[in-house]
């Protein structure tokens, strides 16, 4: 792990694998952090050079007041390419890590290689209901969020499985700050890329689960409908596919990048 400073404020990083190889940077979803990658990583890591951190108001990167922009986690993820001297990444990011992603192959296309976009949309939910997360996370702290987490995040029978990986993420989304956790909030609440989705040239994989409540296969389907040269994979899995079905997923990941 390294603590890496950008825009004034400093993320958690790690990197894994060797330098020389293309880099993968990975974007993490709202009240997780960057060990839900820890199953992609396992093979990321043997062919390429993999980036991942703590989105600002996660884990152990900064947690300024709020809110935040979409425009501003983008300009962070960056920021920590400019730290590392990547001039260009394949992108991953997952649910609001993927909005990071598809603001990067808008507005810094010549940075981004290939492009994964997992259980996202260009707008997620409604600005009304982001704000009311945010405002009661404030008011009343982490505790509900996290108590309800598995069931916008994994099917009932992943649930009943994975009592331990559930329990593990739970206790993440408890140990956030609830000031960085809201001001993603408003980020995600004041953001919508639709009108901006036909300026991505990057190839595109769009990722969605069978079961996702939150960023339906229909919504990914109208991603993948809007990016021009975008192509969809839908997994057995709810909101979190990766950590769900981390074998397809990662299978999925590393076939369309090294095409």
């Amino acid at each position: 792990m390294a603590r890496i400073p950008v825009n004034g404020i400093t993320l958690n990083v790690r990197c894994d694998g060797e330098r020389s190889r293309p880099a993968v940077l990975l974007s993490n979803s709202l009240g997780t952090d960057l060990s839900m990658w820890d199953a992609q990583v396992a093979v990321l890591a043997t062919r390429f050079y993999v980036v991942r951190y703590d989105t600002r108001g996660h884990g152990g990167s900064s947690s300024p007041s709020g809110p935040y922009t979409v425009a501003q986690l983008g300009a962070d993820a960056l920021g920590l390419l400019d730290h590392l001297d990547i001039e260009r990444a394949h992108v991953l990011g997952l649910s609001m890590g993927g909005v990071v992603a598809q603001w990067l192959a808008i507005h810094a296309p010549g940075r981004v290689h290939k492009l994964v976009l997992a259980n996202t949309a260009a707008q997620i939910g409604t600005r009304e209901a982001w704000l009311a997360r945010a405002a009661a996370v404030r008011a009343g702290g982490m505790h509900d969020i996290a108590a309800g987490s598995p069931a916008r995040w994994f099917t009932p029978g992943f649930v009943a499985r994975q009592p331990v990986v559930v329990g593990t993420m739970q206790k993440t989304v408890r140990a956030l700050d609830p000031e960085g956790y809201a001001a993603c909030c408003e980020a995600l609440g004041a953001a919508d890329l639709s009108a901006d989705l036909g300026r991505i040239g990057a190839a595109t994989l769009v990722i969605a689960g069978a079961d996702d409540p939150v960023t339906t296969v229909a919504d990914a389907r109208a991603l993948a409908g809007a990016v021009k040269r975008a192509q969809l994979a839908t997994l057995p899995a709810s909101h979190l596919s990766n950590v769900e079905a981390p074998d397809r997923f990662s299978d999925a990941v590393v076939s369309f990048l090294l095409a």
